[in-house]
C-alpha cells in the first residue's frame, strides 16, 4: 500500500475526516498532537500525531499524518510506528492497520498521482 496519495478536499477538510475516523472511530484513539503552518505564498501543512491501543500488538501504536497543499493540492502520507514487543517488534500488523484507516477514510476523495 502507498502511504503517500493526493485527495480532492482542501486540507482543513482532510483533517477533519482523519480525527474523526481516528478519535470518534475508535474507543482508544486520540490526537496527542497537531501542528499546523501557512506558507506566505499560499498553501501550508498539517502534522497530526495519534495514539490508539491495539490488543493484538499489546502496546499504544502512533500514527503520524502530514498533509500539505504545497503543490496546489492536497497530499497526505501517513505512517504507523510503535507496534510489538522485544528485540523484534512484531505486531501482528497492527501498525499497518493503523495506517490504513487513513487511506481507507479518505478512499472517496483520493486523487490521481
Amino acid at each position: 500500500m502507498n502511504n503517500t496519495f493526493f485527495v480532492s478536499l482542501d486540507v482543513q477538510s482532510t483533517v477533519r475526516l482523519i480525527n474523526d475516523a481516528v478519535v470518534r472511530g475508535s474507543i482508544t484513539g486520540e490526537c496527542i498532537d497537531h501542528y499546523g503552518v501557512a506558507a506566505p505564498g499560499g498553501g501550508g501543512f498539517v502534522v497530526l500525531v495519534f495514539e490508539k491501543h491495539y490488543y493484538r500488538a499489546g502496546n499504544r501504536l502512533t500514527l503520524t499524518v502530514t498533509i500539505d497543499d504545497l503543490e496546489g493540492r492536497t497530499r497526505v502520507h501517513s505512517v504507523g510506528g510503535g507496534g510489538g514487543e522485544g528485540l523484534f517488534r512484531f505486531d501482528w500488523g497492527a501498525a499497518k492497520s493503523f495506517a490504513n484507516v487513513v487511506a481507507d477514510t479518505l478512499e472517496p476523495y483520493r486523487a490521481g498521482s
